[in-house]
């Protein structure tokens, strides 16, 4: 039996050009991002929203978060080129230039606005373009390098989506896409803290004044602690507020309550020892977001097929 050829990996050099500008919109972060904003439109009302608003209002909050994404490379070229885990991107290492990012970043920007405009409402647009501005602007250009609580407070943008994805199909900001928003806003710091911890070596060395560096790792691991217990808290709002409601609402509480404690476990975990739980905690923050949004948009469709049937 031949023994199989290994697999062969083409140098960054080679690779195909739309690779570059796909890794420029973090397409990892914006599919996360634009699930919340979906889970947003169809929680936004007891009927499915159009689909027009539904298939165009996704994809233009998408390209505006790419361009978000992007216009974060161009800023911080400079700190990804002397980070470990950022020295690969497009223009650490030359794969593109400052001009090409600026006009990819402006271009889907661009677009992705004019569908928001052309298929939702102009309060979607404008607060999805403001989200960008939050991002690429105060919070890349400017809080990141300034403040250790950069990503408390630059966290509203990253949690705009399931607002704008409500917003989209309302055209107005009501109760539960402020609820939707709290919830991305209170994980944001847990779940990125606890990257930072990983990654406190590589911020320093670029001068990022982020929390693990500027307040030392065991101040920032009771931090990630008391923000997945606050976390814990506000996923159980959902029931109390009618975001969810009935018998099924209580087993949407129900499985908050079991993931909002599992992610309370790896924070205490990490409050012991953050050298070995940093990563696993991250993950598993990403799989509690995940969860809980899924949980809501599987009751919001559930509980009436129930009702049909008098259950």
């Amino acid at each position: 039996m031949s023994t199989p050829s290994p697999l062969i990996t083409l140098p960054a050099s080679r690779r195909a050009p739309w690779r570059n500008y796909l890794e420029l919109t973090k397409p990892r972060v914006v599919a996360l991002m634009v699930f919340t904003a979906v889970v947003g439109m169809l929680l936004a009302s007891p009927a499915a929203p159009p689909w027009p608003v539904l298939a165009f209002g996704s994809a233009g909050i998408a390209l505006v978060a790419g361009a978000a994404a992007a216009l974060n490379h161009l800023v911080d070229q400079r700190i990804d080129a002397v980070m470990a885990r950022t020295r690969g991107r497009p223009l650490p290492r030359g794969a593109l230039g400052t001009w090409q990012v600026g006009l990819f970043a402006g271009a889907i920007g661009a677009v992705g606005t004019a569908l928001l405009l052309a298929f939702t409402n102009p309060l979607c647009a404008a607060l999805t373009v403001g989200s960008l501005i939050g991002y690429a602007g105060v919070y890349s250009l400017f809080l990141k390098h300034r403040t250790p609580q950069n990503i408390v407070i630059g966290g509203a943008a990253g949690a705009a989506p399931p607002l704008l994805g409500w917003v989209a199909v309302t055209g107005q900001v009501e109760p539960g896409a402020l609820l939707l928003f709290l919830i991305i806003f209170i994980w944001t710091p847990a779940h990125f803290w606890a990257l930072a911890i990983h990654r406190r070596d590589d911020y320093a060395k670029a001068g990022v004044p982020m929390l693990p560096v500027t307040h030392g790792v065991p101040f920032t691991a009771r931090r990630v602690l008391q923000y997945a217990v606050v976390l814990w808290a506000v996923t159980l709002l959902p029931q109390p507020l009618g975001l969810v409601s009935g018998w099924t609402g209580w087993l949407y509480t129900l499985a908050a309550a079991g993931f909002g404690g599992r992610f309370v476990w790896y924070a205490w975990q990490l409050r012991r020892d953050p050298a070995h739980w940093a990563m696993p905690t991250f993950r598993f923050s990403i799989v509690d977001l995940f969860a809980l949004f899924a949980l809501m948009l599987g009751e919001h469709y559930i509980a009436p097929l129930f009702l049909t049937f008098g259950l």
